[in-house]
């Protein structure tokens, strides 16, 4: 039995792999020049490969896809990830806010024993060839450095990714091929993502790309520590894409959001208050400020940016606002300019075997798929998890016909 992978990206190596691993020939194929451009780059500040906690608090991370990816995950999960790695020579550590990182921290060195090791297992890797679609007589269409090519599939793994950072080839071109065929695709959002507050332009040429320090951000319940960048039309970092979902399903809705934002998140309301509480005297504004708490430039010029004149000089009303400043958030960024994407196939088009219902012997796993995770370990091992069960699902599917 042989099969084809259609993308190069961790499920689609990892479902080639499982595969392969059963003597199964595989074939990959890859619109770019080379495997797992995304994976790179998303290690280039240190791979963070997955998450310690508990398995069913990370389960939970995938919200409404909880119940779907918690079977896939006991089978394939952070642990089994960490094993596979650890069996290709490549350590793992815990970090101190929980995260698993490569003792290297890189991508590099453990794509590249990835590929040392689908070599061996006999798998067949072809670049440069971006899908179209099936022929008329349902042969695999690729357009290559040739031209049109056509190959024939016994069984077919889709894993072409979402539709975020298309120069890397994850553009959301097989979408109007799988609805060609009546397969329901959620329509594709940006998924960790950074969102517009449309700066004023002084603030944003001064600010733009430095980082808040440690701050909280809440919104409807929901709270989240850690650094936020300012962008030039707004905001983003961790505490804003683990909020993200949320926040882009509130706009959607309301047209605009308020969140608020805690400046000094390890300082009680009480204590803000009795340091800006003090006799101002003769002093400026600003010298006040300094003087009174310990906080930057960045975060004085974001309470003027937002703030009214008269909230600045009322003390208790500005104390408020330090422990709760409100951000109007007006939209999200980009899909094309967001970590991941929310959407893609219906979950209720998958079998059991992640197999398409509306096309037998065609499997899917990854950002295809309509399920969506914060940044933190979570996306990585989803596609890593989803991947891995697409594979044994075609292995399955192959023994029961």
């Amino acid at each position: 039995m042989s099969a084809i992978v259609i993308g190069a990206g961790p499920a689609g190596l990892m479902a080639a792999e499982v595969m392969a691993r059963q003597e199964m020939a595989v074939e990959i194929f890859d619109a770019m020049a080379s495997p797992g451009r995304k994976f790179l780059l998303a290690g280039k500040g240190g791979l963070n490969l997955t998450h310690s906690e508990p398995l069913d608090r990370f389960t939970a991370r995938y919200g409404a896809a909880s119940a779907f990816m918690a079977p896939l995950l006991g089978r394939f999960g952070p642990e089994q990830l960490r094993a596979w790695a650890g069996e290709l020579g490549v350590e793992t550590f815990v970090g101190s806010s929980g995260r698993v990182f490569p003792a290297e921290m890189k991508a590099a060195p453990l794509l590249r024993a990835w590929m040392r090791r689908l070599r061996a297992l006999g798998i067949v890797l072809h670049t440069r060839r971006r899908w179209l679609g099936w022929s008329a007589d349902n042969r695999l269409r690729f357009m290559g450095p040739d031209g049109e090519e056509e190959v024939e599939a016994e069984l077919c793994v889709l894993a072409l990714g979402g539709a975020s950072w298309p120069r890397l080839g994850s553009d959301g071109g097989w979408v109007p091929i799988l609805a060609a065929k009546g397969v329901e695709i959620i329509p594709m959002k940006s998924a960790n993502c950074g969102f517009d507050l449309d700066w004023s332009d002084a603030f944003a040429e001064r600010f733009a790309g430095g980082r808040t320090g440690t701050v909280e951000l809440s919104f409807d319940g929901q709270r989240r520590r850690g650094e936020i960048t300012i962008t030039a039309t707004g905001i983003e970092g961790g505490a804003v894409y683990a909020m993200s979902a949320h926040l882009r399903d509130a706009l959607a809705e309301a047209g605009q959001v308020e969140a608020l934002l805690d400046l000094m998140p390890d300082w009680s309301p009480d204590r803000v208050a009795a340091a800006l509480g003090r006799p101002r005297g003769s002093r400026s504004l600003s010298t006040f400020l300094k003087k009174a708490l310990p906080l930057g430039p960045m975060a004085l010029a974001l309470l003027r940016e937002i703030l009214p004149a008269e909230t600045l000089s009322h003390p208790s009303a500005l104390a408020a606002a330090v422990k709760a400043l409100p951000l109007r958030l007006k939209r999200p960024r980009p899909l094309d300019e967001s970590i991941s994407t929310a959407g893609g196939i219906a979950l209720s088009e998958l079998d059991g075997n992640l197999m398409l219902k509306a096309l037998p012997g065609v499997f899917a796993a990854g950002e295809m798929l309509d399920w969506e995770a914060p940044t933190g370990g979570y996306l990585l091992t989803g596609c890593f998890s989803t991947g891995y069960e697409a594979g044994q699902g075609a292995l399955r599917h192959c023994n029961s016909v």
